[in-house]
This record gives structure tokens, C-alpha cells and sequence, in this order.
């Protein structure tokens, strides 16, 4: 019996199909094109983002431009810095180095606070504040180291300036065997802020008050203003935040309270306030500087020197207005 493969029929096998040469060059050119036209098609599209975006970027450059473009201040030098992108918002001057005035008070407030716990109690020696004016601190009456430094900032008070610097003299040495022995806290003031590279500032005394018609109490520029007081901000919170207060009230140990409010006449106008503190000498002029949120997590920096006692809020308030439209328009 003969197997299957003896049993099957031969095949009948066809010649292949012949294809022209001329039909595989056009086969083979409608491919080409195809291919062409989609990778022209991407370029295309691709060149259409780029160029949307680049209008986009344009755009948004030229919003935070004109946020700021004519501005007039009578300050003589400003400085406004994004803490958070540390990009510079709007400059002025910002390297002149200018009388600090009571802007002083806001390092002084740090470095006492290095050294002293905010529940040391101080008392209050007899003295003559050094102002001539201002709210007085009765001697005697024993106040918490930090209800004394929130009375200092809010009602921006030399006497208050004073009574710190002499409380901390003691501690600071401890802590600083190499401070200057008559002057500690200033000591510590100036290697402050030699330490964050602060190069146009330096301080002659505590409280930032005129020596002489001549002679500032301090020196500092915008530019170091605002990087000190950003610095501040974020290192030692709790110890400024009674500055973003109309008006605060501290107590006595025994039992006796006194009121301060606050020297920002801008601050209903400041949004987000962390930090905020003014300065008015015959040699500073108004001085106001401020650390304060335009968004969540997103602190602003804003320095105005030696503007006009009244001038200041307004110049600020102008600052402010322009920094938030910036941000709005997208430049972070």
C-alpha cells in the first residue's frame, strides 16, 4: 500500500507574478512622501509650541516689566526680593549705604534672642530712655524677655532697645568669650551680619538712634536690608510675630500692662505680614522694611530707605500693589 505522500497529486506551480521596475520606484516614492509630509507635520506642530511658548514667556516678562515700569518713589533707595526664587523684583540704589534708624532693633531682637530664653525675666532698671520719649517702662516691673523684645519692634522703643542690650551683656559674653567686653550685644550684631556676608552694614549702637547731626547709629544698604530681614524671618519666627499687630498689650509679672502700637501706619495695606519693622531719624529719613507673603509659602522681601516720614507707607504700599501684580502675571 502506497503511503500518503505516493498517493498525492503533483502540484502545479505557477511563475511568480513579475512587477515593473517602474511600479516599485512609485511604490517606494509614495512611502518617501508619506514619511515627508508626517516628519513636516511634527516640525510644524513642534515650532507651533515653541513659538506659543516663547509668546507666553514674552508675555509674562512684559507683565512683571510694566508691573513695576513708572513707579515713583521718594524713597532714595528700594529693594524688592522674591525669597523664594531669590530673584530680584525691583531695585533702586540698592547698594548705597544708607542710616538704618530703627531697622536696627530687628537684628538686636535676633541676637538677644540667641542667647536668652523668651520666659527670662528682666527687670527694669532705673534710666532715662535714651529718646527722650515713647511709651515708658516703669522701673521695677518685671517683664518676660520676650514681651519685652514684641514691645521694642512694635513700638519701636530705644528705651526697650536699651533695657535688652544690658540684660543679654552677660549671656552674650558666655556664649562669645571673644565679644567686646563694653559692648557685647553690639558685638555680636556686627559679626552677625559680617557672618551672612552683609558687606554695607554695620551698627554703632543698639537701637539705630543718630550719635550726633552727623553720625547715624547704623549703616546699611536695601539690598542687605532685605536679605537680613528674610534671614530673620526664617530662622526665628515666633520672635517677630507680634510685628504684623496694630497693637499689642504686655503684662507685668505682678500683674501691671502696657500698650504699644505698632509705628506701620502701611500695615492694614500688607498682606500676609510676617515681619515688618520702620525706622525715622533726622539723618535716615522714614526707613520701612517688610518680609510678607504674596502666596502661600511664597515670602517677599520689600526695603525702602531714606524716603520721607510719611512717604514711606506710600512708597511701600506702591511696592506692594507692583510685587503682587508681578506674581500674578507669572513672574515667579
Amino acid at each position: 500500500m502506497a503511503n500518503d505522500d505516493q498517493a498525492q497529486k503533483p502540484l502545479l506551480l505557477l511563475p511568480a507574478p513579475k512587477v515593473a521596475p517602474t511600479g516599485i520606484a512609485g511604490m517606494v516614492f509614495l512611502v518617501l512622501i508619506f514619511f515627508a509630509s508626517a516628519g513636516l507635520t511634527v516640525a510644524y506642530l513642534s515650532n507651533t509650541s515653541t513659538s506659543k511658548a516663547a509668546q507666553a514667556a514674552a508675555v509674562a516678562s512684559a507683565v512683571v516689566e510694566d508691573a513695576f515700569a513708572g513707579i515713583k518713589l521718594e524713597a532714595q533707595s528700594a529693594y524688592v526680593l522674591d525669597l523664594t526664587t531669590d530673584r530680584v523684583l525691583y531695585s533702586k540704589n540698592e547698594a548705597a549705604q544708607l542710616p538704618l534708624a530703627s531697622l536696627t532693633k530687628v537684628p538686636l531682637a535676633l541676637v538677644i534672642a540667641e542667647v536668652i530664653p523668651p520666659d527670662t525675666i528682666i527687670t527694669i532698671a532705673p534710666h532715662t530712655p535714651s529718646d527722650g520719649g515713647g511709651v515708658r517702662l516703669p522701673a521695677g516691673l518685671q517683664f518676660r524677655a520676650q514681651d519685652l523684645i514684641d514691645f521694642t519692634l512694635v513700638a519701636s522703643s530705644n528705651e526697650g532697645a536699651e533695657i535688652l542690650a544690658e540684660a543679654a551683656a552677660s549671656a552674650m559674653l558666655q556664649e562669645y568669650p571673644g565679644a567686646a567686653h563694653a559692648a557685647p550685644v553690639l558685638w555680636r550684631m556686627n559679626d552677625w551680619v559680617k557672618d551672612l556676608g552683609l558687606a554695607h552694614t554695620y551698627f554703632l549702637n543698639t537701637s539705630g538712634l543718630d550719635l550726633s547731626p552727623t553720625q547715624a547709629g547704623a549703616y546699611g544698604s536695601a539690598k542687605d536690608v532685605a536679605r537680613m530681614f528674610g534671614y530673620a524671618a526664617s530662622v526665628s519666627y515666633a520672635t517677630f510675630g507680634q510685628t504684623s499687630r496694630d497693637t499689642i498689650k504686655i503684662r507685668a509679672i505682678t500683674g501691671e500692662s502696657i500698650t504699644a502700637r505698632n509705628t506701620d501706619e502701611a500695615l492694614p495695606s500688607i498682606p500676609g505680614l510676617i515681619l515688618g519693622k520702620t525706622g525715622y531719624t533726622q539723618l535716615a529719613g522714614g526707613n520701612l522694611a517688610i518680609v510678607f507673603e504674596v502666596g502661600p509659602a511664597h515670602p517677599i522681601a520689600a526695603v525702602v530707605l531714606h524716603s520721607t516720614r510719611d512717604g514711606r507707607f506710600d512708597d511701600m504700599k506702591a511696592l506692594i500693589t507692583a510685587t503682587i501684580s508681578s506674581i500674578a502675571g507669572g513672574g515667579q
